[in-house]
């Protein structure tokens, strides 16, 4: 699990220099190579279906090269879900023009097998998403690979298969720098909002030397 605070760098991130490895050859860098494991292990190019009922991929499509906000729902839930989707509504409103221009926000249903597009397209309105708050469905395997690949998981066995009991962060990141971090789905949405503008501005999150 990534820190659910502030911003952080994974597999040696872009902090430091990036050297390839042989001179004078078209290798990857370094810093390539950590971007690509980051991919491989956490961001799986698994097949997707917005609520527009296009077909995209997480990776590809979704992720590479953006600066990004992941989260989990599903239309039934009348406990977690509610209160961060509500305050991701908010949190939309206080990044504004940002949305779908800087910063692009997903929500993918951890009940595919419910959730249809019909479904997922009602729940979108209903929180009135704008341009750049994207609602997905996919095949249940899919979206299994998916959620564990991001961190989307209890340890206990029998907690993490239980829907109702899911965790309500919030995931969020910068791709090309590989800075990732969390937030509970459940704070003030001026908090969240704040911590999604850190990964559009990273240099707003470096520690001043005393």
């Amino acid at each position: 699990m990534l820190g659910l605070l502030g911003m952080a760098p994974l597999a040696g991130g872009v902090l430091k220099a990036a050297g390839t490895t042989r001179a004078g050859t078209s290798e990857l860098t370094l810093s390539e190579q950590a971007r690509r494991r980051i991919q491989v292990q956490h961001l799986p190019n698994v097949p997707l279906i917005t609520h527009e009922g296009k077909n995209v991929r997480f990776y590809d499509d979704l992720v590479k090269n953006k600066i990004v906000s992941l989260n989990f729902f599903f239309a039934n839930c009348d406990e977690v879900c509610p209160l961060v989707m509500a305050n991701l509504a908010q949190v939309q409103k206080l990044l504004g023009k940002q949305v779908g221009r800087d910063i692009f926000m997903y929500s993918f249903t951890l009940k595919p097998e419910e959730d249809t597009l019909d479904v997922i397209r009602r729940h979108r309105e209903m929180y009135r998403a704008g341009p750049g708050w994207t609602f997905l469905t996919a095949k249940p395997a899919d979206m299994e690979t998916l959620r564990k690949a991001i961190g989307f998981t209890y340890p206990e066995p029998e907690i993490d298969k239980d829907k109702t009991q899911h965790i309500g962060n919030i995931r969020y990141g910068n791709e090309p720098l590989m800075l990732w971090s969390a937030c509970p789905g459940m704070a003030h949405a001026k908090w969240i909002a704040e911590s999604l503008e850190w990964a559009i501005r990273p240099e707003t999150n470096r520690v001043q030397a005393p």
